[in-house]
């Protein structure tokens, strides 16, 4: 970057340094989203297909799991980043609908290309993008319909149009039937408004079997054994100690010398020891618990008190499973063994050591209203369990959700045609340059039936005129496309539907990435930096732009 011709030239930046302005920044930043939408746009839908991301350590992962399938890319471009950007932000907020959200901002960016060819401005498009999606907003609010926390039958058809498309489907009876149940045991009111925390809701996935072998626990599972083997493996009517210390000898905090000069010194120095753990477990025992889960360690001698006193325990439990177990058990966590009293002991029905895939794990089930539960996944291979996983996070996301908000939208495109007819008569009442890109946006968003018909083997055109058609009839707002059979349909008796905030949250998060991308006419990208030689396989220096 140098002073104007025939002037004295001014270096201002290293001349490594690659700087695009204007159009030529606006193209090649357009172009880097829409290679990131496309690639995902192939999986949208119950007839998507799947991608294999093999990492450089050789690992394996199959999904069409939008958010997954962008995480496990190696992007290098920033525009490219700001799209996965787009995907973490659907998935933190909804928990589904991430591969709309991506797919949505990379078609309005195709749109927004062909108007700035007109010599359309980008603020003057990004200003209409902005009144579009406000009104999309609206549209979409006013078309939705209400649910309430104990309508099981449309969470499930919730939970059901989220999991569609990851595997066999006839696998997702069952376990949308256990998404249900989980997410409306821990819901809880709070200031006359429904919350439902899915970080309650402990997933805890193991190889083997089928997908129907999984089940509900109204309580926790922890993939622990029990420390000893004196230990009974299982225990009815549990009283449960949640610890949040090690029943160890505390060791002293700072440096300390102790000199023993004959056998009766360290003797009795050990039978100290021993005398403070038998304490600790006197502690417990007085108590009357039963079982003792510790978030630290437990003394080989203090196991073999516990085993003594007929005591189940497990150490070394994660902290955010002694608080699942909390609020599974209605326990107290304890920092001090002292202060531990019979108020501050969980319960539980049955408290069990399993072996499940040839390993051993503890079952704390049969409490009493917990407001924390597990789910046990299960399925045939690492691959196919990983995979289900991500369906019943998906499902239980969307539940809690709709739960929430109490509004639902009919699925399989219905919401974005009646949108797109509603921004083209919106774009008329706006006028000016800004009802161009009104009108680009409602282009843009009839991607999402469009890639539906395509991914399914159908011909999108045809099925594109005849939504248009059917939803200017009176009554036409839930007909959508039903991939399975084809045909155009009212989607909403199929029991395709989806949380109203899905969709919502999709024309936020993409609106917003469109234009910030739009906005941005000038890059000044560093060089690639010099850097001494490593070892092979180092990467050096920046990746170029």
């Amino acid at each position: 970057m140098a002073a104007p011709s025939g002037e004295t030239p001014v270096l201002i930046l290293p001349e490594n340094m690659q700087r695009y302005l204007g159009r030529d920044a606006q193209r090649m930043n357009i172009m880097a989203a829409r290679v990131i939408a496309e690639a995902i746009r192939t999986t949208l839908g119950p007839r998507g297909m799947d991608k294999m991301l093999v990492d450089s350590m050789g690992d394996v992962t199959i999904t069409n799991d939008g958010v997954t399938i962008l995480k496990e890319m190696e992007v290098e471009h920033p525009v490219a980043k700001m799209m996965v950007e787009v995907s973490k932000a659907q998935e933190d907020e909804v928990g589904d609908g991430t591969t709309t959200a991506v797919v949505l901002a990379g078609e309005l960016l195709k749109k927004a290309e062909e108007l700035l060819n007109q010599n359309i401005h980008a603020t003057v498009i990004t200003s209409g993008y902005r009144l579009a999606a406000k009104r999309a907003q609206e549209i979409l609010d006013r078309m939705s319909k209400s649910v309430s926390k104990g309508d099981e039958k449309t969470l499930k058809e919730i939970a059901l149009t989220s999991m569609s498309g990851k595997g066999s489907d006839g696998q997702w009876e069952k376990l949308a039937e256990l998404c249900v149940k989980a997410v409306n045991q821990i819901v809880e009111e709070s200031n006359g408004k429904l919350e439902a925390d899915i970080d309650n809701i402990k997933v805890e996935k193991k190889s083997g079997g089928s997908s129907a072998d999984s089940q509900l626990i109204q309580g926790i599972v922890l993939d622990k054994e029990v420390v000893h083997s004196g230990m009974p493996k299982r225990i009815e009517g549990a009283k449960i100690a949640l610890l949040n210390l090690a029943l160890e000898v505390k060791k002293p905090e700072t440096d300390t010398k102790v000199n023993i000069t004959d056998p009766e010194q360290l003797q009795s120095f050990l039978d100290e020891e021993r005398h403070m753990l038998q304490e600790m477990v006197e502690q417990v025992k007085k108590v009357d618990a039963n079982v003792v889960l510790c978030q630290k360690g437990i003394d080989d001698v203090a196991q073999h008190y516990l085993a003594k006193a007929g005591t189940l325990a497990t150490r070394r439990v994660k902290e955010s499973d002694m608080e699942k177990l909390a609020r599974a058990t209605g326990g107290k966590i304890i920092t001090n063994i002292k202060s531990l009293t019979a108020k501050d002991l969980g319960s539980a029905s049955l408290v069990e050591e399993r072996k499940v895939a040839g390993e051993e794990m503890i079952f704390i089930e049969g409490c009493k209203d917990p407001k924390a539960v597990s789910l046990l996944v299960r399925g045939g291979t690492e691959h196919v369990v990983d995979e289900v996983e991500r369906a019943v996070h998906d499902a239980v996301s969307v539940i809690s959700v709709a739960i929430e908000d109490g509004k639902i939208l009919a699925g399989g495109g219905a919401p974005e045609i009646e949108v797109a007819k509603g921004l083209r008569e919106y774009a008329d009442k706006v006028g000016g340059r800004e009802a161009l890109a009104v009108n680009a946006f409602a282009d843009a968003i009839e991607i999402i039936p469009r890639t539906l018909a395509e991914n399914a083997g159908l011909d999108p055109i045809d099925i594109l005129v005849q939504l248009r058609s059917t939803h200017e009839k009176p009554g036409g707002n839930d007909i959508g496309v039903d991939v399975m059979s084809g045909k155009v349909t009212d989607t909403s008796k199929l029991g395709i539907v989806e949380p109203l905030r899905v969709k919502t949250q999709a024309i936020k998060s993409a609106g917003e990435a469109a234009e910030m991308i739009l906005r941005i006419d000038d890059v000044i990208a560093a060089g690639r930096a010099e850097r001494p030689a490593g070892p092979p396989g180092t990467p050096g220096g920046m990746p170029p732009y």
